[in-house]
């Protein structure tokens, strides 16, 4: 029996609506000077130039809408692209068949994994410019569709997809991301449409209106800075931490109460961290004489006291602008503890 097949919002670069496969195959990328848009928003403002067409208020829009459809595609009432995602599956072996059923891992838990190793996962795919499929594995046995990806970063027992991909976490809020968690938009009124997930990489600036998103989509794997939630449908995405979050012990992160002044890592600092690390770096900055702003703490969860504080350290240094952002980085970590 086939599985079955569910849609997944695709933001690809190059639309396969009839208009713009009809306009790309006649009209040259450079017809037109400028950033015009999709090959049938261009065809449209072609036919209208040779039409000799004023575009008058209240009217120039239907013709390059006519010609391609939605402006926003993902929109579950919207024409969605052929871009499915594959169901429920265990991992796949080398050879491309089932490496056999899923396991959970000791005592029925999850298999614990923590933020740095999930991000690193991703980061893998990413490189290797992993081309999406919903129906090809990698070699790591996971399938190379949205889903897939993040059941392979969160190091998941087998490929999941956007209806069971929540079960594996906890609902967080807004300002509670971090890095490794994920953003998911689950259309369960209508699941062959529209739903897509990613992974959250950080805050791209200040004012957390912006984020990196590690995501599998055509043509392959990305990460870009991705207005929060998405592209569409943000109201509809949902912030999600993996259960088997395990804490940073690993080679080269400090476990609790360690001296060790290596720096641990930029995804432990900001709106949401809550960690040894943070308390830690309040210390050294009330030691440094950068502490005035704290009224409670040090940590360990990050607050406007900590931004502030770094921030009075690195214009100590004589660093001003993006330099002098508040959040740690390795330069500021190292002067701060040298």
């Amino acid at each position: 029996m086939d599985a079955p097949v569910f849609e997944e919002f695709d933001p690809a670069s190059d639309c396969d609506c009839p208009g713009c496969v009809h306009w790309r195959r006649v009209i040259p990328p450079s017809s037109l000077p400028g950033p015009v848009g999709h090959p049938a928003a261009r065809g449209a403002l072609l036919l209208a130039a040779a039409a000799g067409t004023v575009l008058a208020a209240g009217q120039p829009v239907p013709a390059v809408a006519a010609a391609h459809g939605p402006a926003r595609p993902g929109d579950p009432r919207g024409d969605e692209p052929d871009t499915p995602q594959g169901a429920k599956a265990p991992l796949h072996s080398s050879g491309g068949d089932p490496a056999g059923p899923a396991k959970p891992g000791a005592g029925g838990e999850l298999p614990a994994t923590t933020r740095a190793a999930i991000i690193n996962r991703a980061k893998k795919w990413v490189a290797a410019r992993v081309p999406y499929s919903n129906t090809a594995y990698w070699p790591d046995g996971y399938r190379q569709d949205c889903s897939g990806f993040v059941s392979m970063a969160w190091n998941l027992p087998g490929n999941e997809w956007t209806g069971s991909l929540g079960t594996f976490g906890v609902r967080v809020s807004r300002d509670q991301l971090q890095p490794g968690d994920m953003l998911l938009f689950h259309n369960a009124a209508d699941p062959q449409n529209g739903s897509h997930v990613v992974l959250f990489g950080g805050w791209s600036d200040y004012t957390h209106t912006y984020y990196l998103a590690y995501e599998q989509t055509r043509p392959h794997t990305r990460g870009q800075s991705t207005p929060y939630a998405y592209w569409s449908n943000s109201d509809r995405y949902v912030p999600y931490r993996y259960k088997g979050l395990a804490e940073e012990t690993s080679a080269g992160v400090s476990a609790p109460g360690a001296t060790s002044s290596r720096y641990p890592g930029r995804s432990f600092f900001g709106p949401g961290a809550d960690n040894p690390h943070v308390t830690r770096l309040g210390e050294q900055l009330v030691k440094k004489g950068f502490g005035t702003y704290y009224t409670s703490g040090p940590g360990p969860r990050w607050g406007e006291a900590d931004r502030r504080g770094v921030e009075a350290f690195q214009r100590a240094q004589g660093w001003r602008g993006g330099a002098a952002d508040g959040c740690p980085g390795p330069e500021t970590w190292r002067r701060l503890f040298s």
